[in-house]
């Protein structure tokens, strides 16, 4: 099988299963808005899972700096030296998180504080009770995050693309359950109290039922058991350390700038969940694409590492930064046209209702406008890693701390929740400013000038599809209106395919090898 073939394969292996979990996740939040809203157990909830949720993003995710310290590592060893490499890691990380589980229990009440200086007394008591039960999930982040690079490593993607799929099923079972049964009580006092629990504990039951299915197959596999290794000098700890440390701690220093926005959104009633519920939708096709183009990516960048192989590495570089564009773009233009309808369309029922549409819309479009800026920068963070660089996205994270303090100050002034988000996006933008410029310097040299004139041309692209998918929205909404969920669809629907249409149609002038790659893919999908 080609490589180019194999990397084909992979991105479409990792998008069903990426895709199947992001439905599933869909659900999951229209279920948690129609049973709790924007209010008390939402925003109790977006700041008790900041920590856990943190760590499970750092840790336990595909991309992760667990998953691309081992897959780099494992990818260029035998398979057979795999088990007492990845229980000896286990080991090591699980000691380090218990210890962490620990302390988010006895502290909890104090890092809510630290979290949110700002919150009512009856949401800040609500979010300590919420992260104490969901403490454990800092052993199970660790846990997964191994799991997906041992898996990956050995050419399993199906399982870890889709394993998130138990950890939505289970908030989905247990809040489901709780709106069916109890939805006559959904603003007494014990239905919010009850509700904030389950909602905590599904949670955690998640993550558990999320490793134990992972676990399961590398036994299978033969990479790993259940087995204590503390032999911390085995060949090839040091090595997988060498790039996770300083991988987890640039990753932690970007989540620093959560820490940060949430800080900021205390003292903004209803900002937390507003924050939640629109990056979610976001995040659902923004996972489904970067792990299309992250997770394939990787492995290539590794083993184009070396001085001799840069050309075809600076290609790659630009292949994965170019489909990104394609990919991302006409998603912003989409979300920005359209952030009112896309909201209404997918939460509001339940105490979901039009006034919480207007809180979460504006902060859609915001969170629109800078997809790509998000998932660009993840893809040059895995050049670094692949060349054995972990210290350089650290530093740069570093400076990014600074910058987003400053720019949340300034910014949240002026547009208030959207204000927050448009921080993050600068902080984006500087980071993938910096990073291409080292990677110029020390790849001797990249077309920076026909990158920036591509990007430009379909930044254009962009505008004009989003001004188009607007108006085209405007006069289906004056030609027979948007009552009823059927014609909010239609509408929907007709306004982003001329949106997709008009943004493709202006960059096949462009004439870009890349869409060529993206419109083979999509066809070869569609002919099976």
């Amino acid at each position: 099988m080609s490589q180019k073939k194999s990397l084909a394969s992979i991105a479409g292996i990792v998008a069903l299963a990426t895709f199947i979990s992001k439905i599933f996740g869909l659900v999951r939040e229209q279920i948690v808005a129609a049973a709790f809203g924007v209010g008390t157990v939402v925003n109790a909830y977006a700041y008790a899972y900041v920590i856990p949720g943190f760590l499970l993003i750092l840790l336990g995710g595909i991309n992760g700096p667990f998953h691309s310290a081992l897959v780099s590592v494992l990818a260029k060893r035998n398979q057979k030296d795999a088990a007492p490499l990845i229980e000896t890691i286990t080991t090591l990380v699980s000691t380090c998180l218990l210890v962490v589980t620990i302390i988010l229990v006895i502290f909890a009440d104090r890092f809510i504080d630290l979290l949110a200086p700002g919150l009512a007394t009856d949401v800040r008591n609500m979010a300590i009770l919420q992260l104490q039960i969901m403490a454990p999930l800092a052993i199970f982040a660790g846990l997964i995050g191994i799991g997906f690079g041992s898996l990956n490593a050995s050419d399993q993607y199906w399982l870890p693309s889709i394993s998130p799929l138990f950890s939505s099923l289970t908030i989905v079972i247990g809040v489901g359950g709780l709106f069916w049964f109890l939805g006559e009580k959904i603003n007494s006092p014990e239905y919010i109290q009850f509700g904030s629990m389950m909602l905590a504990g599904t949670t955690l039951a998640g993550g558990l039922w999320q490793w134990l299915a992972q676990q399961a197959t590398q036994i299978k596999l033969g990479i790993s058991t259940l087995k204590l290794r503390f032999d911390w000098g085995r060949e090839g700890v040091n090595d997988v350390v060498k790039v996770m440390l300083p991988a987890t701690l640039s990753s932690g220093m970007l989540h620093i700038n959560v820490y940060t926005d949430l800080y900021f959104a205390s003292y903004i009633e209803n900002a937390a969940a507003a924050m939640r519920y629109a990056n979610f939708v976001v995040l659902t096709p923004l996972g489904i694409i970067s792990n299309m183009i992250l997770v394939p990516f990787l492995p290539v960048f590794s083993r184009l590492a070396s001085p001799e192989n840069w050309d075809e590495l600076k290609m790659r570089i630009r292949q994965g930064l170019i489909l990104t564009a394609l990919t991302m773009l006409p998603l912003t233009a989409i979300f920005t046209a359209l952030s009112n309808p896309v909201v209404r369309i997918i939460y509001e029922r339940g105490v979901f209702e039009s006034s919480a549409s207007a809180i979460v819309a504006p902060v859609l479009l915001a969170y629109g406008i800078g997809m790509f800026f998000y998932l660009a920068r993840d893809v040059l963070v895995r050049v670094f890693y692949a060349l054995g660089d972990g210290q350089t996205p650290f530093k740069i994270s570093i400076v990014n701390i600074f910058i987003n303090v400053v720019l949340d100050y300034l910014l949240v002034q002026e547009f208030q929740t959207q204000g927050l988000v448009f921080s993050t996006i600068g902080v984006n933008i500087f980071s993938i400013i910096a990073m291409i410029w080292l990677l110029h310097k020390r790849l001797n040299g990249l077309p920076l000038k026909q990158w920036f004139l591509i990007l430009l041309g379909l930044v254009i692209a962009t505008i004009i599809s989003g001004f188009a998918c607007w108006g085209s929205n405007q006069f289906l909404v004056y030609l027979w209106g948007e009552q009823g969920l059927l014609i909010q669809l239609i509408n929907l629907s007709i306004s982003s395919l001329i949106a997709v249409a008009i943004f493709f149609f202006i960059t096949m002038l462009l004439k870009l090898p890349e869409l060529e790659i993206l419109f083979s893919k999509i066809s070869a999908k569609f002919s099976r």
